[in-house]
């Protein structure tokens, strides 16, 4: 589906799972709770029983409790008494009590691998109060990244984030932020990134993406620039074109249209005329960013095959910034290409005549669009590449591109269909045609396109 991609072993080095338990803060502390023994003298007296202790459970838990009595609790004794609790507990009521007291424990001496065992037998109680779920699986998912285990890590995280629990965190520069739903869930796709699951993570944020769109409601516009980053630095190509396309149909804009087409020319091996219709839609895009993208496109169109275009090209650079007029390349192209205008235009009569006559070759046709084309006449263009495609021996994905690029430039939205049939090297070219062609189509041929504020892109042409 896609053009050879280059080969890399590079990957992202991010970590940012780590780097998100740090933001949160220490972890949350456990409210003292009621002892067993206590409770149990408690429930006696009101004759309203509150809680459900096993009779084993009560018998492993009382040596637990007087280890860790006193001004100098026996870390080490309270600590070789935790299975025989564990392998006691039998109730929700024993597994809520016993977690507490083993994640205190931990706290207290300093072993995270013992805290989150607690908190998860607390969460696994079902005892927790409804108010403190979140914190608490919040505390559980630190515990998992600080310890490295990015499963438990991830499970913690997608219970808060579908209960819609939100967090305040200080972060580095000692300011606050809110975390919610959305925040947490791009923090789920982290743990995958810090694990090594670099295509895991992408899938998991296209996925959710898919979901939310399916349901109608907005995404943050960071999840598309994470993965879009991610899938770069990773020269993941398939994935990256995916995310640059994504970007452009959901947050369209000069930043955007940038990044995907610049992620398709430094990721992708196109020949010069994929690479032409590449930039022409750069430059429809107001998405030409660099000198090379100038020199590239004045390349791909050829100063003697479309003066015109080549002419365009130049001075829109030169107003840019990005070319010199003195230059050598930039001058000698902008002579050529001045030089052939007047002779090129004047052929245009007879091409269009030989390109209309019944014994028309493909090639003849093509050529007659192409002209047109370049000299903004995009009906024309759309009628000869018509007659190519009937022609044996056309190059159709090529005629095809350029059909759907004249039928945009007349705001066609018959221009998106057209690009749908376009297969093999060209295919992630025609799906940024095409969102570009239904972005701009005529207002009564197509739906306004949602609109975002840009922020900076990732990748440079």
């Amino acid at each position: 589906m896609f053009a050879t991609a280059r080969n890399s072993t590079r990957r992202p080095g991010a970590s940012f799972a780590f780097a998100i338990a740090l933001m949160c803060g220490t972890a949350l502390g456990v409210t003292a709770l009621e002892t067993p023994a206590h409770a149990q003298k408690k429930d006696k007296k009101d004759k309203k029983p509150k809680t459900d202790y096993s009779e084993g459970f009560m018998e492993a838990y009382r040596p637990l409790e007087a280890a860790l009595e006193g001004d100098a609790p026996d870390h080490a004794a309270a600590k070789g008494l935790v299975e025989p609790l564990v392998a006691a507990m039998e109730t929700d009521d024993d597994r809520y009590a016993g977690g507490g007291q083993i994640y205190n424990l931990g706290r207290d001496s300093g072993d995270p691998a013992l805290q989150l065992r607690g908190m998860k037998l607390m969460l696994e109680s079902g005892k927790v109060p409804a108010e403190r779920v979140g914190s608490y699986n919040l505390t559980a998912y630190q515990l998992a990244a600080q310890l490295g285990d990015q499963d438990a890590a991830r499970a913690y995280l997608t219970t808060m984030a579908d209960m819609g629990y939100s967090f305040d965190a200080t972060m580095g520069d000692g300011s606050t932020k809110t975390f919610h739903a959305n925040d947490i869930r791009l923090m789920i796709a982290e743990t995958y990134f810090e694990d090594g699951q670099y295509d895991a993570g992408l899938d998991y944020i296209k996925d959710q993406i898919d979901v939310l769109v399916a349901a109608g409601e907005s995404f943050p516009e960071n999840w598309i620039q994470r993965g879009l980053s991610v899938a770069y630095e990773g020269d993941s190509a398939q994935q990256a074109v995916e995310y640059g396309t994504l970007y452009v149909m959901h947050f369209p804009s000069e930043t955007s249209w940038g990044d995907a087409i610049a992620i398709q020319r430094n990721m992708l091996d196109y020949d010069n005329q994929a690479t032409l219709d590449l930039l022409r839609l750069a430059m429809r895009t107001n998405a030409l960013r660099e000198t090379r993208s100038y020199i590239d496109y004045i390349d791909a169109a050829d100063a003697r095959r479309l003066p015109g275009e080549v002419t365009r090209v130049v001075e829109a650079g030169i107003a840019a910034g990005k070319l010199e007029a003195d230059d050598v390349y930039v001058a000698e192209a902008r002579q050529i290409a001045s030089g052939r205008i007047d002779a090129d235009k004047a052929d245009l009569p007879d091409l269009e005549r030989d390109a209309r006559a019944a014994d028309a070759t493909a090639v003849t046709a093509s050529a007659a669009g192409d002209a047109f084309l370049s000299y903004g006449q995009a009906a024309k263009a759309e009628e000869f590449y018509r007659i190519a495609l009937t022609k044996p021996g056309v190059d159709t994905q090529r005629v095809l591109t350029r059909l759907g690029i004249a039928q945009a430039d007349q705001g066609k939205a018959e221009a998106v269909e057209t690009f749908a049939r376009i297969e093999g090297a060209r295919r992630a070219i025609a799906d940024l045609w095409a969102i570009y062609a239904a972005q701009n189509a005529a207002p009564a041929t197509t739906a306004a396109a949602t609109m975002d504020t840009p922020q900076d892109g990732t990748a440079q042409q």
